[in-house]
């Protein structure tokens, strides 16, 4: 069916590696960016909730392309120059942060006000009450709409072709452009599309998972 097999599974793999990295290390600063929006959100400080807020509608009304292009492209232009393996996991972790720190903030808002009341009742200040007592719950009640978000970044990942990263689907369509006969197309086609299956079902176990590790005693 397909005329060089190896060749081809051999730049999927090499594609699913990227894609794999390429999701974990942006998904591990939009944690950082979202758990950051978050603090600033639930924050007195009234500049820092107008900060959060604005940073949250831009990055979630702004197509994660065009914020691509403006890093890859558009900063460049005036001085600032780095790699495009930075610009795409900048992108993607700066984009998908939006997206977690709503998560957090609705989970935060999930838990009873009396918590907050408690906590500082008993003389906690709002950070110690924050990420001693409200948080930890919040994550709990998260952690299937951040896995959610996780397999979305999986699929979301595939733009960073734009800006030369060889992931799974630049690789597959490096592929399709090297064959000649839709017998090969069709092997690249389901190839890709097992790799992605595959980086889905696994991250999805690993989401649900934690989900029971850190679900609540009933």
């Amino acid at each position: 069916m397909f005329d060089n097999f190896d060749l081809m599974v051999a730049a999927l793999w090499a594609g699913m590696r990227t894609t794999v990295w390429v999701t974990l290390a942006s998904y591990a600063i939009a944690l950082f960016i979202g758990m950051i929006l978050v603090v600033m959100h639930v924050s007195p400080a009234l500049p820092a909730r107008w900060a959060a807020n604005a940073y949250t509608q831009l990055f979630r009304n702004v197509p994660l392309l065009a914020v691509l292009f403006i890093m890859y492209f558009g900063l460049p232009s005036v001085g600032i120059v780095a790699d495009n393996w930075v610009w795409a996991l900048l992108g993607l972790g700066m984009y998908t942060g939006a997206f977690v720190g709503e998560t957090l903030r609705s989970g935060i808002n999930s838990i009873p006000l009396g918590q907050a009341e408690a906590a500082r009742s008993i003389g906690l200040t709002f950070s110690q009450s924050l990420g001693g007592v409200i948080l930890p719950q919040a994550v709990r009640v998260v952690i299937p709409p951040l896995g959610s978000l996780l397999i979305a970044l999986v699929k979301n990942s595939a733009l960073v072709l734009a800006i030369g990263v060889p992931e799974l689907t630049a690789q597959s369509r490096r592929l399709i452009e090297d064959t000649q006969s839709r017998f090969d197309l069709w092997g690249v086609i389901i190839g890709v599309t097992v790799s992605y299956l595959l980086i889905a079902f696994v991250l999805s176990y690993l989401v649900r998972f934690v989900e029971k590790r850190t679900a609540f005693v009933r």
